[in-house]
């Protein structure tokens, strides 16, 4: 009997508090890689430096949750929309910020073609834009 009551005692004493303070406060943000169901050497290495580039410069960001990044194929049914709301014409880099469970801004990173062959300059592009939405979220 003894032993319950203390267990009980543990756990009802155990920082309800500190949970609350492991959720990302504020907005985050969402690096969106669109593709198709054919895909060249290039689209894959789209995608390889644009998770490359937030793996080495955001890793804190995207443990804790701020920064997500989601490789969407809008070739899918269910993707299509992505289309539209993001005025997709090929393969792209989209950063978006949400707060309060809204997008509130969204860049289409445009210059990752530009980039491509410059893993460094591509890097930098990525990580440059990611940074000024963080900044805002």
């Amino acid at each position: 009997m003894y032993k319950k009551g203390l267990l009980i005692l543990c756990i009802l004493s155990f920082p309800i508090a500190s949970l609350a303070a492991d959720k990302p406060s504020g907005g985050k943000v969402i690096a969106y890689y669109f593709y198709g169901n054919f895909r060249c050497a290039t689209c894959y290495k789209f995608e390889q430096y644009s998770k490359g580039a937030m793996e080495e410069n955001f890793k804190h960001k995207l443990a804790s949750g701020r920064l997500v990044f989601n490789a969407i194929n809008t070739d899918e049914a269910v993707n299509k929309h992505f289309i539209n709301d993001y005025q997709l014409y090929t393969k792209s880099l989209v950063i978006s910020l949400i707060k309060d469970g809204k997008e509130v801004e969204s860049k289409n990173l445009v210059k990752i073609w530009d980039y491509v062959g410059d893993k460094q300059r591509f890097y930098d592009y990525v990580t440059e834009e990611i940074k000024n939405f963080l900044k805002e979220s």
